[in-house]
């Protein structure tokens, strides 16, 4: 888990691009420089990249959580068709 918060955000730098001197003039402050195209229309923007943001992060929360520890423990489980095949 500690390899994961340590590459995640080094992730995220690395695949960070950077905006045209164009697209830097429409953005507003805090996005200046980061974002392309055409800035933000109304404050309903913000609103769906927060909302859309927040189930992305929970999604790949429950992945990686179900991935790493799945929690099935029954010997009558689907799994046990491929794990004890013979």
């Amino acid at each position: 888990m500690k390899k994961i918060l340590i590459i995640l955000p080094l992730l995220m730098v690395a695949f960070n691009t950077w905006a045209c001197p164009a697209c830097e003039k429409q953005q507003p402050m805090f996005l200046k420089g980061v974002a392309h195209g055409a800035g933000p229309t109304s404050n309903w923007d913000y609103v769906y990249v927060i909302m859309i943001t927040l189930v992305a992060l929970l999604t790949l929360f429950y992945a990686i959580k179900w991935i790493v520890k799945p929690g099935e423990k029954n010997a009558d489980h689907i799994k046990r068709t491929v794990l004890n095949f013979n």
